[in-house]
């Protein structure tokens, strides 16, 4: 049996042709997934099957799509697909900053969507369903494993990110990371002073290995790369005018600055 069959998916879609289709991609992975046809069924389809990935439309009745994200956001780490209509730049940006960590835009083609779902399985390898919490607390999601690596903690300056349990602490400090800003967070780290182009960064964010070429790279997705960038950076407390971790390198992608070399 399939690792991916103990996972779920929901897809939040109000047209049924699409919410069909994505379903049925889901289910050809090797998920369990469900449909709900609006925001507020979706909330509460989240809440009851803790999936692993979640697709949120926006143009939906009642409950907008930005707005859905971000009530699941505020209560899941389940991994936001936002697939949408809606193509220009700014909905994507809007999207992200709602709490979705990835955009498609409509129409899409069911094998690129395909591998972006199994983008996140390999990056959630051997799921399993966790214990819902005590009466009135949230319940757990199922935690992935680390991607594999030599176990060693990433260190730059009072920042260490640690692979194995997948936790980014700032002084000591949870900084509470998103799954694509861990991954992207760590892709730094691992290269230190060497730039990571906003391309690299966006198969990084797909889960795609080094020299993997499941989809071409879109102008939207480098986009939203800096939206995850902008994100991180306050999760970190950072000045982007004088950066402490990461530096921007203008019209290229992103390094890690030089700062962690004082004492």
């Amino acid at each position: 049996m399939s690792e991916a069959l103990s996972a779920a998916a929901v897809v939040i879609e109000d047209d049924d042709v699409v919410r069909d289709l994505l379903v049925d991609i889901f289910q050809s992975a090797g998920l369990t997934a469900f449909g709900a046809s609006s925001g507020a069924e979706g909330i509460e389809a989240v809440a009851v099957h803790e999936p692993l990935i979640t697709t949120v439309d926006i143009n939906m009745p009642g409950i907008d799509g930005l707005e859905t994200t971000r009530r699941i956001r505020d209560r899941s780490a389940t991994h936001i697909i936002v697939v949408s209509a809606l193509t220009d730049e700014a909905d994507a940006v809007l999207a992200l900053s709602s709490g979705a960590d990835d955009f498609v835009a409509k129409p899409f083609r069911a094998r690129e969507f395909r591998a972006r779902i199994d983008a996140v399985l390999r990056r959630s390898k051997a799921v399993t369903p966790s214990p819902k919490a005590g009466a009135g607390g949230p319940s757990a999601l199922p935690s992935p494993p680390a991607p594999a690596s030599d176990g060693a903690a990433l260190v730059h300056d009072d920042l260490v990110v640690d692979p194995s349990t997948r936790i980014a602490e700032r002084g000591g400090v949870d900084v509470g990371l998103t799954r694509t800003e861990f991954d992207l967070l760590a892709a730094l780290l691992s290269t230190g002073r060497r730039v990571r182009t906003k391309e690299e960064l966006v198969r990084v964010s797909r889960g795609e290995s080094r020299g993997a070429a499941d989809a071409p790279v879109t102008e939207v997705e480098m986009r939203t790369i800096e939206t995850h960038i902008a994100k991180l950076r306050r999760k970190l407390g950072e000045d982007p005018g004088d950066p402490r971790y990461i530096e921007t390198v203008r019209g290229v992608g992103y390094r890690l600055t030089s700062a962690a070399a004082r004492e």
